[in-house]
């Protein structure tokens, strides 16, 4: 089970950290994945990151702003978003793969997901 927290309202240029909280104790075996679905847009691919943490992967859009990390030992995953700007407003969706694509297509479990807003 994952659950998202984090999003909320902000003015173009600031700054939020999502985090999602993962049960279980299998947490280091999955690809953890951040998506996001604007209102009238298709879910798209956000940024991944490997099952130590070493590698991370990111859609163009966000490179540069947005971070993601992990802490196995908190089971928890992160993104940093930084410079925000309003085409970032989306459900923001965490994902866990079991598989080994760094670039997940497909996930075995996702968060509820948690709104951010973008203003100008």
């Amino acid at each position: 089970q994952l659950q998202a927290s984090g999003g909320g309202l902000v003015q173009a240029g600031g700054s939020l950290r999502l985090s999602c909280a993962a049960s279980g104790r299998t947490f280091s075996s999955y690809v953890m994945g951040w998506l996001r679905q604007a209102p009238g847009r298709e879910r798209e691919f956000v940024a991944s990151i490997s099952r130590s943490g070493g590698s991370t992967y990111y859609a163009n859009s966000v490179k540069g702003r947005f971070t993601i990390s992990r802490d196995n030992a908190k089971n928890t995953v992160y993104l940093q978003m930084n410079g925000l700007k309003p085409e970032d407003t989306a459900v923001y969706y965490c994902a866990a793969d079991s598989g080994s694509n760094p670039i997940p297509q497909m996930y075995d479990y996702w968060g509820q997901g948690t709104l951010v807003t973008v203003s100008s």
